[in-house]
């Protein structure tokens, strides 16, 4: 399973209120996809462009999809600029895919949901290893599962990352899902003030 693939199940299974919002979500998943392909020389990171390598194709369908989304030509892509492309209505995708691989079934009660429909982890061998990760606190699940505010909300960055590129990557993913929560207020404020404009003084 990927790191993408294990957040995922972890998000869903952490009964975390409110639940984890669909656009911090895919914001976090594009990051640890990023980060599989790093790992796996897929693609390296100067200073903050994703630079093209050399490896095979990842066997995992996503992950070869965003491996072949690499912008190869230079200057290359900021790690923030791949978060917001690669990301667009990833969560969903991520959900078709694995409720398709039996991963994930219909909810029968309760109140999580992502998405129109409600689901939730299967007791698979990929829920165990996913579970098996985050109970290790696997620094790089447990940063970006903090960035989506799971296990007590955000946490420093630096969360015992050796890596200076994965560390990068959170850091970028921690950003992002703040400048969407500032999008998300400015247009609340927005829509206020265009409610109490129709209904006057």
């Amino acid at each position: 399973m990927s790191t993408a693939k294990d957040l995922f199940i972890i998000a869903m299974g952490s009964g975390h209120e409110p639940p984890v919002g669909q656009g911090d979500l895919s914001l976090a998943l594009a990051g640890a996809e990023l980060i599989d392909l790093l790992d796996a020389g897929h693609v390296t990171v100067d200073g903050d462009r994703v630079v093209p390598g050399e490896a095979s194709a990842p066997d995992d369908r996503l992950l070869g999809e965003a491996s072949a989304g690499i912008v190869r030509t230079t200057p290359y892509e900021g790690i923030e600029d791949w978060l917001w492309r690669r990301g667009r209505d990833l969560s969903a995708t991520y959900q078709s895919t694995l409720e398709a691989d039996g991963e994930l079934a219909r909810k029968r009660g309760g109140r999580l949901s992502l998405g129109a429909r409600r689901v939730e982890p299967v007791d698979t061998a990929a829920r165990h290893g996913a579970v098996g990760r985050w109970e290790r606190r696997e620094p790089v699940l447990v940063a970006l599962a903090s960035a989506v505010g799971i296990d007590g909300g955000p946490s420093d960055v630096a969360l015992a990352l050796d890596d200076e590129a994965a560390t990068a990557v959170v850091a970028a993913v921690h950003d992002a899902i703040m400048e969407l929560e500032a999008v998300r207020q400015r247009r609340t404020i927005e829509n206020s003030a265009f409610a109490n404009l129709w209904r006057g003084p």
